[in-house]
């Protein structure tokens, strides 16, 4: 290859990197050396296959000492950061009822008018309704009708370009 080529090939990469969308991967699975190290990866790389740029936040607050005063507030106020600045969220949803931080994440996101996306693959319902599997109140920052269509519920499902979330990172 010559210098050319290569030339052209950064700065394709480059451009391509720049135009990238990033999303906010909301998650609990971080609070858990098993889950971060198992799940959250499955999770990442399958919205990396959509060329997005993934915003996890464990990783983004690895470096957190947790026994410094006012960790805790530092993690949140970036966490927040992050949920305004990336361009979508894609927000884990398991658990009866799933877990709070992403609720209020998907809560700030909807207020923000971000592009909402849903991973549940637990069975269990927890809302009275018969149409949501979830609490209703998620559902209101989705489309009334095909709202399906932003809720996955398989890992292989995220990656899949002719979803939801495929069409949005390619558009």
């Amino acid at each position: 290859m010559n210098v050319v080529t290569r030339l052209q090939d950064l700065q394709q990469t480059e451009t391509k990197v720049m135009t990238a969308k990033t999303i906010y991967l909301a998650s609990p699975y971080g609070f858990s050396a098993q889950s971060k190290r198992l799940l959250i990866p499955e999770f990442v790389s399958a919205l990396e296959q959509l060329g997005l740029t993934v915003w996890e936040p464990f990783k983004r607050n690895g470096n957190v000492d947790t026994n410094q005063p006012g960790w805790a507030y530092r993690v949140a106020t970036q966490c927040m950061q992050d949920v305004r600045c990336a361009d979508g969220i894609f927000a884990i949803v398991n658990g009866t009822p799933p877990d709070e931080g992403v609720m209020v994440e998907l809560g700030a996101a909807y207020a923000l008018d971000k592009p909402v996306f849903l991973f549940r693959d637990d069975f269990r319902r927890c809302t009275d309704s018969d149409q949501y599997p979830l609490n209703l109140m998620l559902f209101a920052g989705l489309p009334e009708s095909n709202w399906e269509a932003m809720v996955y519920e398989t890992i292989e499902s995220i990656s899949n370009l002719d979803r939801s979330l495929g069409r949005w990172a390619q558009s």
